[in-house]
């Protein structure tokens, strides 16, 4: 409980949580920083398949009327520590909690409810986007708080692919993306949007593509897991339904050789996953200039303004002159459990260091294999 006209609880039990779905839903509809990623379907499918038993805690505050006005999506995080996290773990590219965007008190209120439940432990949140909610509720925290870096996104305006080719910085490199569209269109690649009642079958061949695509290649382990297969069969299709995903098939001579799957907000949209038949690279088929040009062409046309890359900093990426915007890591806690804050905090502070100093080792090492060997001086 609250008080000043809110009433908070914690939701413990998993089978409480997926019958909030329809007022989660709603909430989700009045909170305008949300991504898809904080959508009923997506965190309560996560749950069924990552969640452990006993360790859901999603803290919920109503007005007196029963009507959902914020929610924050917690779980016990594993480890000697008491910690708070997210839902949605290393699969979520964005963190938030949700506010009601009528409610101005809300933060307020959730932030207490939050601290409530967090009671002798620290609240982590990882990936929280600049502007997200949870900003809000840091702002108002009555007790020990830390901002850290976090992963690095990045995103572009959304333009049609014309003018995302300005971006570009040289004629020259203009030039040869131009010849790979044309190659494209030469091809005759059919695009299909899948609708609702295909996408359990179409995220099976987007996933056997993924899986051909990085054969050999270091694939990422858990997107072959059947956790993560059940994870984007039960979520994907109710948000696609909603107006909340997208996936794309692309057929060659009647075959499916490249599928998407696009993450759709009011203000952005995400290439989440894709997957391409080797068939393609063997074709010198530019798959990544393929998928941006179907995700401009259709992001622009829906009114979003932001076609993100999500969280990597691959090179292809960066042919774009895309803007770089850093995630941001919130740790919240009580007085009593300072101490935990600053260890955590500093844990993190020395993998980042860590990781810091091991990119560099490797950019040196790089530079030195380029640089051209002199022979030794001979004596006489």
């Amino acid at each position: 409980m609250t008080g000043d006209g809110w009433r908070s609880e914690v939701c413990r039990d998993g089978a409480e949580f997926g019958r909030l779905g329809e007022r989660w839903a709603s909430l989700y509809a009045r909170c305008s920083t949300a991504t898809p990623f904080q959508s009923h379907s997506w965190l309560h499918s996560w749950w069924v398949s990552y969640g452990t038993h006993g360790a859901l805690r999603v803290v919920l505050v109503r007005r007196e009327d029963g009507e959902l006005v914020a929610a924050a999506p917690l779980m016990r995080a594993p480890g000697p520590l008491p910690v708070l996290t997210q839902l949605g773990g290393a699969i979520t590219d964005f963190t938030d909690v949700l506010l009601d965007d009528a409610c101005p008190e809300a933060a307020t209120a959730l932030a207490r409810a939050m601290a409530a439940a967090a009671r002798g432990a620290v609240v982590d949140l990882r990936e929280v986007r600049p502007g997200a909610s949870a900003e809000r509720v840091f702002a108002r925290w009555r007790g020990p708080r830390r901002r850290l870096p976090d992963s690095l996104c990045l995103e572009l305006p959304a333009l049609p692919i014309d003018a995302l080719l300005a971006r570009i910085p040289t004629g020259k490199a203009q030039q040869r993306v131009r010849a790979k569209l044309r190659k494209l269109d030469a091809l005759g690649i059919d695009e299909r949007i899948v609708p609702g009642d295909e996408v359990p079958a179409a995220l099976g061949r987007l996933l056997r593509l993924h899986q051909l695509q990085w054969q050999g290649r270091g694939v990422t382990a858990e997107h072959t897991s059947d956790r993560f297969a059940q994870h984007l069969a039960r979520a994907v299709r109710p948000m696609v339904e909603r107006g909340d995903a997208r996936v794309t098939e692309f057929r060659l001579g009647g075959d499916v050789v490249a599928a998407d799957l696009t993450l759709m907000s009011p203000r952005l949209a995400g290439g989440y996953l894709y997957g391409a038949d080797p068939v393609l690279r063997a074709r010198k088929i530019d798959v990544a200039t393929m998928l941006l040009r179907h995700g401009a062409r259709e992001t622009s046309a829906s009114g979003r303004a932001t076609l993100s890359m999500l969280r990597g900093n691959e090179p292809y990426k960066q042919h774009w002159r895309p803007e770089s915007v850093p995630n941001q890591r919130l740790m919240l806690t009580g007085p009593g459990t300072a101490p935990l804050l600053w260890l955590r905090a500093g844990a993190a502070d020395g993998r980042r260091w860590a990781a810091r100093q091991a990119r560099e080792r490797a950019w040196v090492g790089r530079v030195l294999e380029r640089l051209p060997v002199r022979p030794r001086g001979g004596g006489g």
